[in-house]
C-alpha cells in the first residue's frame, strides 16, 4: 500500500466513522486499519484522530487535513474516470492503408456510419496497392488481401476470399467455354497486375497456372475493366465482380477451380498491447460488416 492508500483509508474512517466500519467497506481487519492511521500520524508527525473505544474524534490538525486530502482524492478519482473514458472513446486521427479497388468499394461507402458512430474521430484513408511499412509509413491500421507470411505485426481476419475464374458471355459465345485447364492454353488469360501465376485449388488439389495474354499492367482495376470488357478470362475475387456475376454480365469459368483458400482479408497492426481505442473500433466496425460470409457473398 502506498500513502495515497493511506489516505483513502484516513478519508473512509472519517466518512464512517469507525475503524471497524471503515474496515468492512475497504476488506480491511480493524488492526491493519489502525496500523496504517498510525504510518499517516507517523509521516506526517502529527495525530489526526482521536480514538475511543465507541468513537472516533478528529484533532484540530486532523480536520484541517481531511478538509484537504479530501480534495486529493476526488482529483485524483476525477483524474481516472477522465482517463477511462478516453481510453473508452475513439478520438484523433486514424491513418488507414487499404488495396485501392477493396478501400473504394469496401471501406469507403461505409465510412459515413462508422465516423457517425465515432464523432471525434478523423480518418485519413490511403489507398495504395504498394505494401506499405505500417510502422515506418505511420499508419495505425492495414487492410491486407492475401496470404499473409509471418510476421512481427498482429494480423486480424476480416472475411474469407473466395477467387473464381470468369469471362463475359460474350467471350465464351465466341472461344467456346474451357471444359479443362489444358484448354486454357488456347484462350485469352490476362494475368494478374503483380504477374503472380494463378493459385488455383482443383479436383485433384492445389495447382498453378501462370496466364500469358496479350495484355500487361501494373492496375488491378484494368484487369477487372478488361475483362469486363470481354477480352478474356481472369481470377477475380468475388468481392470485386459480385454485382457482375449477379447481373449476369460475368459467368463462372471452370466452376471446379478456385482461387486458394488460405487468401483472406486481413486487419494488420503493431501490436496487441495497448492497442488504441481507435484501432480497435474500427478493426470489430470491420469485422462485424464483413464477417465469415461477407455481404457480397448473399
Amino acid at each position: 500500500m502506498n500513502k495515497f492508500d493511506d489516505l483513502e483509508i484516513f478519508a473512509r474512517v472519517v466518512a464512517c466513522g469507525s475503524l471497524s466500519a471503515a474496515g468492512r467497506e475497504l476488506g480491511l481487519s480493524p488492526a491493519v486499519v489502525s496500523k496504517r492511521l498510525r504510518r499517516l500520524e507517523e509521516r506526517i508527525g502529527t495525530r489526526l484522530i482521536q480514538r475511543t473505544t465507541r468513537q472516533i474524534s478528529l484533532t484540530e490538525a486532523g480536520q484541517g487535513y481531511h478538509e484537504r486530502i479530501v480534495a486529493v482524492l476526488a482529483g485524483i478519482e476525477e483524474a481516472e474516470a477522465f482517463v477511462t473514458r478516453r481510453s473508452q472513446q475513439a478520438r484523433g486521427l486514424l491513418k488507414i492503408s487499404a488495396p485501392t479497388s477493396f478501400g473504394r468499394m469496401h471501406i469507403a461507402p461505409h465510412l459515413k456510419a462508422f465516423m457517425g458512430a465515432n464523432p471525434d474521430l478523423s480518418v485519413n484513408l490511403v489507398l495504395s496497392d504498394r505494401f506499405v511499412d505500417i510502422v515506418a509509413d505511420g499508419f495505425d491500421v492495414a487492410i491486407r488481401i492475401g496470404e499473409l507470411s509471418d510476421s512481427s505485426l498482429v494480423a486480424r481476419t476480416l472475411a474469407p476470399v473466395r477467387r473464381i475464374l470468369c469471362a463475359t458471355p460474350g467471350y465464351i459465345e465466341a472461344h467456346s467455354m474451357p471444359q479443362s485447364i489444358d484448354d486454357l492454353d488456347h484462350h485469352v488469360c490476362l494475368p494478374p497486375h503483380n504477374n503472380d501465376p494463378w493459385k488455383l485449388e482443383g479436383p485433384d488439389g492445389p495447382l498453378l497456372y501462370r496466364p500469358a495474354g496479350p495484355l500487361a499492367t501494373n492496375s488491378s482495376e484494368v484487369i477487372r475493366e478488361c475483362v469486363i470488357a470481354g477480352l478474356g478470362i481472369a481470377l477475380r475475387s468475388t468481392w470485386d465482380i459480385s454485382e457482375e456475376l449477379e447481373s449476369g454480365r460475368l459467368v463462372p469459368v471452370l466452376p471446379a477451380y478456385r482461387g486458394s483458400r488460405n487468401v483472406a482479408v486481413h486487419a494488420v497492426y503493431a501490436s496487441r498491447r495497448f492497442l488504441p481505442t481507435k484501432v480497435r473500433v474500427f478493426v470489430d466496425y470491420m469485422s462485424e460488416l464483413f464477417g465469415p460470409r461477407p455481404y457480397w457473398e448473399k
